[in-house]
């Protein structure tokens, strides 16, 4: 399997009571793939898995997979510092029939590279599912280093890793070590960082997981698209959103993200404690970053 493109890290919808909203989620499903993107990720980090519990978590994915009906890839998160955890959630995304599964770096109880190892290993070898490596330090406090990267490329299950490290040295090591499987078209490297996305799509990123594209998905899939065939376009697309990009990370993510699309009119405005609404001091700045793009 070859997902290439504009993915979104799509947000949770819920009611202000932190209740799920699946009317609210079914039009963003067909906002999204309206607007042209090529997957979607169902309860990653910007969909508030921290907080989904397992059945919902799975019925999450489920609903992706029913409103979605092939026109895109749903990959889902099943990440968990866990293994037993992850490996729960990765057979409930195979059962229901995801296009793929995105598995976090076990977070918190930083692990070696050897864990990090077994861990990705264990659940490649225990569910026929394609998987794509997460690698996002900032906030797990686990980095997958090239060379484990590397360990784990090989394996038939293992199709990719997203890389939030926005670090450019990190993506030219591993574009060299992994090498082979790139060519043969067995692995793929999703760019994790917004600010950062075009220069790793320059430099040979095959697409990228965004969260500005829960937004503007058709910016963000133009984008992608024309990286290779139009570069200064792309470019052009990309500066546009400068000040999005800037303010949908102002806080925590999804926050800001969440307050953005309530005040598009496209969800309600709930979220999960620990997370909260968007802090007052923030919301003009990104009201104006929404009204610049002509979004509000």
């Amino acid at each position: 399997m070859s997902i290439k493109g504009s993915i979104t890290a799509l947000v949770t919808p819920m009611n202000e009571k932190g209740e799920l909203d699946y009317e609210s989620l079914e039009k963003l499903i067909n906002f999204q793939i309206d607007s042209g993107i090529s997957g979607l990720v169902a309860v990653g980090t910007t969909g508030e898995s921290a907080t989904i519990d397992f059945e919902d978590h799975i019925k999450l994915i489920e609903f992706f997979v029913k409103i979605s009906d092939k026109r895109v890839f749903v990959i889902a998160g099943t990440g968990a510092n866990s293994t037993e955890e992850a490996l729960h959630l990765t057979k409930g995304a195979k059962n229901s029939g995801a296009d793929a599964a995105l598995l976090v770096s076990p977070y918190y109880n930083k692990p070696p590279q050897e864990g990090i190892y077994c861990h990705h290993a264990k659940i490649a070898d225990e569910v026929d599912i394609p998987q794509i490596l997460y690698n996002v330090p900032s906030r797990t406090a686990s980095f997958i280093e090239p060379d484990t990267v590397r360990r784990l490329s090989s394996h038939q299950n293992i199709i990719g890793i997203k890389d939030a490290t926005g670090d450019m040295k990190n993506l030219s090591e591993v574009l060299k070590l992994c090498e082979a499987d790139i060519n043969k078209n067995n692995f793929s490297l999703y760019s994790g960082d917004d600010f950062s996305s075009l220069e790793f799509l320059k430099l040979g990123g095959h697409g990228t997981i965004s969260v500005t594209s829960n937004v503007v998905p058709g910016v963000v899939s133009q984008i992608c698209n024309l990286v290779q065939s139009d570069f200064s376009k792309a470019k052009e697309l990309d500066s546009r959103l400068k000040n999005l990009n800037d303010n949908l990370f102002c806080e925590s993510n999804p926050i800001p993200v969440k307050w953005a699309l309530y005040q598009m009119g496209l969800i309600k405005n709930g979220i999960r404690l620990p997370l909260v609404e968007l802090n007052d001091s923030f919301k003009e700045s990104v009201k104006s970053s929404l009204k610049e793009l002509s979004l509000i």
